[in-house]
């Protein structure tokens, strides 16, 4: 099982993917008129008004902080510290720019994911991919098998790895016994992806803003620390990225490989799965559009701020003889920083970066079951505690298998997505021009289905109607 796991990620990463996410991004990144840059400033101005909803949906600030729930996990403290050991610190750069790309593909994908959302049995918003790929694109086929690999991505392999790290951590930080540490994470996951997705909007809204502005403060202590040693980690980056560093060109490839995969497992971008959060937001302004200017946010502080936070730590240690993997080096980087107390604040960042993973991942693998069947109600309570074993199950495995299977379902996820986009890139830029014309009027965007015949009867033109509360 591993020699293949591997063989179909050499396939996959080897060219397929790394081409195809490159030139994804920079597609939309050209015909959006390199939105990501120009409109820097706006991602920031959405916020402001992030807290109104309505009845079915939740408030865009949820949405950003459930996406950020799923993004900032295992892929920021021990994502990065795997990108910089098999890729060398090269890995970072390419980390970089995958992440500045991806912020045009999530614009992408989470505006066609607002434009096309529907709403379930309960009245709740939903969407995503799945759902642009049916009512877009009219192929369903294509969406069924998008949800088949995400279920087994987001519900199944992603939540093992989140509670492998967790059980790690806590082991290397306080000697806790994993099989312990498994059973206390599957209780806590219970009692939150049980209250379904308004539930875990609100338990994500309090936690991950939190967390994230206290990892990053600390980073930023030790970045301040050794201010005097931040050039030559910059330099050093850069010389690696380009083969300068190392001797030969495979350390080039190594370096992008590993920094793009590890990129996308990060901040998702064009994978597909934020997307279904973007969808269960009311939006503010009341546009498909400004959930992709939210999305956008999510890639800039999951993979700019959050991960060059951890690879600084790593870095500025990084000659120090440092012999852990995983989350473990990252670990062993800020002890040596800040002292022992540092593995111990890692150990606890991770329990609360990859729980959330949990439930956030948890969150999408739900909204795309629901979308393979209707009648969801004994399929949902049986895929919840699949979920739950999963949990138990990745907190007692070896990494590298759980690592190795993640890469295989979110490639094939990846691919499914990038070239739906990309079949529908056209009415990306349809919609993006309408928000930025009312928007250079001096107007609040007001996303109106009329203007847009050819959609009739692939939008819910009511959903469209409903106003902000």
């Amino acid at each position: 099982m591993s020699s293949i796991i591997d063989w179909v990620n050499n396939l996959l990463w080897g060219n397929l993917l790394i081409f195809l996410l490159i030139g994804t991004g920079l597609l939309f990144t050209v015909r959006t008129g390199f939105i990501q840059f120009r409109h820097f400033g706006h991602m920031f101005k959405v916020m402001k008004s992030s807290r109104k909803t309505d009845s079915s949906g939740i408030s865009s600030f949820q949405a950003l902080c459930t996406s950020l729930a799923a993004r900032v996990g295992t892929g920021n403290l021990a994502g990065v510290a795997i990108a910089v050991t098999l890729g060398g610190p090269g890995a970072v750069f390419w980390m970089w720019l995958i992440a500045i790309l991806g912020m045009a593909t999530s614009f992408a994908e989470s505006s066609l994911a607002q434009l096309y959302k529907t709403t379930d049995d309960d009245g709740n918003y939903r969407g995503g991919p799945s759902y642009y790929m049916e009512k877009g694109l009219g192929k369903r086929w294509m969406g069924v098998l998008f949800s088949v690999f995400l279920i087994v991505a987001f519900g199944l392999v992603f939540n093992a790895i989140q509670a492998n790290s967790i059980a790690g951590a806590i082991h290397e930080a306080f000697g806790v016994e994993k099989w312990i540490v498994g059973i206390v994470v599957v209780i806590a996951s219970a009692l939150v992806i049980f209250g379904g997705i308004k539930g875990i909007a609100r338990f994500a809204e309090v936690v991950v803003p939190i967390m994230a502005l206290a990892y990053v403060l600390v980073a930023l202590a030790v970045i301040i620390m050794n201010i005097s040693e931040i050039p030559a980690v910059f330099a050093l980056i850069f010389k690696s990225a380009f083969g300068f560093h190392e001797a030969g060109a495979g350390a080039v490839g190594a370096a992008m490989m590993q920094g793009i995969k590890r990129g996308l497992f990060s901040n998702e971008a064009g994978m597909g799965s934020a997307p279904n959060a973007a969808a269960t937001a009311t939006p503010y302004p009341p546009h498909p559009a400004s959930q992709g200017y939210v999305q956008m946010l999510g890639v800039f502080v999951d993979t700019i701020v959050i991960c060059t936070a951890t690879a600084a730590i790593i870095l500025l240690s990084y000659d120090q003889g440092l012999t852990g993997d995983g989350i473990a080096l990252t670990q062993q980087a800020l002890s040596l920083q800040v002292g022992s107390w540092g593995s111990a604040f890692v150990g606890i960042a991770i329990i609360f970066f990859a729980f959330t993973s949990i439930v956030g991942n948890y969150s999408y693998a739900e909204t795309n079951l629901i979308f393979l069947e209707h009648n969801h109600k004994a399929g949902l309570l049986f895929f919840r505690l699949a979920v739950l074993g999963m949990v138990m199950f990745g907190a007692l495995v070896k990494i590298d298998v759980i690592w190795n299977m993640a890469d295989v379902s979110m490639g094939m996820m990846a691919i499914i997505n990038l070239v739906a986009i990309l079949m529908l890139s056209g009415v990306v830029v349809k919609i993006a021009k309408d928000y930025n014309q009312q928007l250079d009027k001096g107007q609040v965007p007001h996303f109106n289905a009329a203007d847009y015949p050819e959609l009739d009867s692939q939008i819910e033109s009511d959903i469209w109607n409903k106003k902000p509360e």
